[in-house]
């Protein structure tokens, strides 16, 4: 049963107009880093003569390390201006990003260009998520998550693909990315006139968790008037003081590691063995099609049947996929690889944002889930450094080969050192930050 307070109501019933203008928004997100998928590393071997892989995949470790930044203050801003602002402000920086490729003439302004779209993800995709996690309530956010993360993925995928087509039909640039000012001026409109604010509906599941909680109802402590732990405080305990959330952000960061690897390594591997740019836009496709469309599965399974084994099952098969790229050296093992790894992550993705919302307390939920994306996007940055360092030095299929036992290790640590949040969610509080911060 969906909890009502007032106008305010929690459950993806009670909010399913507002849900689903969100779910719309995340497709827009999603279209705007599916622009470069395909392309880009493209662009920088064929347009500009560069080389050095670790050159070409500049732009992903900009974009990487902006988007960890931004994510952690993004979610903290949203706990003291509001969830909209944030989400509106993520559109506003984004505008230029199209016209910046287009017009671009040295490699510098790619890179320019993705810190601004690293801002633009950073806010506009931990908004949808907080968004959505604010309206569901405890329940359903395994559901909300994965539909949250299927729009945005279904879209990355798609633009993937239609990118890729174009530019096999008109050329690199400037064709491809016109769809990227119409997506944007769509996302800025949709945030800024009809998405409404959800930060009071954090603060209602916050009362209404203090109202059923024997410990905190003892205390006698009123969530929805305490004070915030420090950032530093709460940094320190979803980075590596709490076991389930150290677990959770390791994991999160081998997952985009890997995501790094593949959008700034695979297009150079395929075109190195001579696909051409629409096959190598239907491999970049597969995989977060796959990924995006079974997280309305996955996301629900795991409200089910638990966190855990999904996400360490979900970076196993992802090892798998990414070993199997270069196993085979053809196109229709590529294609099986890049599905494993869509299945993978699919697993592992919407999953790890549940059992973070399982952890952390409502009142700093938000700060939480920045922090743990802090890390997760940070994996950006990592993995296309360190596959395009591997890759200048040994080759791009030890690049791709390192990754898979990265991907592999964190499996087994999340097997091995997790334990299961579903189950902690319903039957202990959760996490308390230290210091300070307990006053929450």
């Amino acid at each position: 049963m969906d909890e009502i307070h007032g106008e305010i109501k929690l459950g993806l019933r009670e909010n399913i107009g507002q849900f689903s203008l969100l779910v719309l928004i995340n497709v827009f997100v999603g279209m705007m880093v599916g622009l470069e998928r395909t392309v880009v590393p493209l662009i920088g071997e064929k347009e500009f003569g560069l080389v050095s892989k670790t050159a070409i995949v500049s732009f992903i470790v900009s974009f990487g390390v902006t988007k960890a930044i931004c994510n952690l203050f993004a979610a903290r801003l949203s706990e003291t201006t509001g969830r909209k602002k944030v989400l509106v402000l993520g559109w506003l920086v984004c505008l230029p990003v199209p016209f910046i490729i287009i017009f671009a003439n040295r490699w510098f302004w790619f890179d320019v260009a993705n810190v601004l779209l690293g801002v633009n993800q950073a806010l506009c995709w931990s908004m949808t998520v907080i968004m959505k996690v604010d309206l569901v309530g405890p329940r359903r956010r395994g559901l909300a998550l994965g539909l949250n993360e299927f729009a945005g993925y279904v879209a990355v995928g798609f633009t993937a693909w239609i990118t890729g087509y174009i530019a096999s039909v008109y050329g690199l640039r400037p064709q491809p990315f016109y769809l990227g000012i119409g997506v944007a001026f769509a996302g800025l409109l949709l945030s800024w006139f009809f998405a409404k604010e959800t930060r009071q509906h954090a603060t209602l599941e916050a009362k209404l968790h203090h109202q059923s909680s024997p410990v905190a109802a003892a205390s006698g402590r009123d969530p929805t008037s305490s004070r915030h732990g420090s950032l530093r405080e709460i940094f320190a305990l979803a980075s590596w003081k709490d076991r389930n959330l150290f677990s959770c952000g390791q994991a999160g960061l081998v997952n985009n590691l890997n995501d790094g690897m593949s959008w700034g390594i695979y297009p150079l591997f395929f075109s190195s063995l001579g696909l051409g740019v629409a096959a190598i836009g239907t491999i970049k496709a597969v995989y977060p099609a796959a990924w995006g469309a079974l997280q309305v599965l996955t996301g629900p399974l795991s409200d089910r049947w638990g966190r855990k084994w999904l996400i360490a099952s979900g970076m196993f098969v992802q090892a798998g996929g990414i070993w199997l790229t270069v196993m085979i050296p053809h196109y229709s093992a590529w294609i099986v690889a890049a599905l494993l790894q869509g299945i993978g992550t699919a697993m592992v993705y919407p999953t790890l944002l549940a059992a973070i919302s399982d952890v952390a307390h409502p009142e700093w939920r938000a700060t939480t889930m920045g922090v743990y994306r802090f890390w997760r996007d940070l994996g950006y940055a990592i993995g296309a450094l360190v596959s395009g360092i591997i890759a200048d030095l040994l080759g791009m299929r030890a690049a791709i080969q390192v990754v898979a036992v990265l991907t592999l290790l964190s499996g087994l640590h999340v097997a091995f050192s997790m334990r299961e949040t579903l189950v902690g969610q319903k039957m202990r509080e959760p996490a308390s930050v230290p210091s300070s911060a307990a006053r929450l």
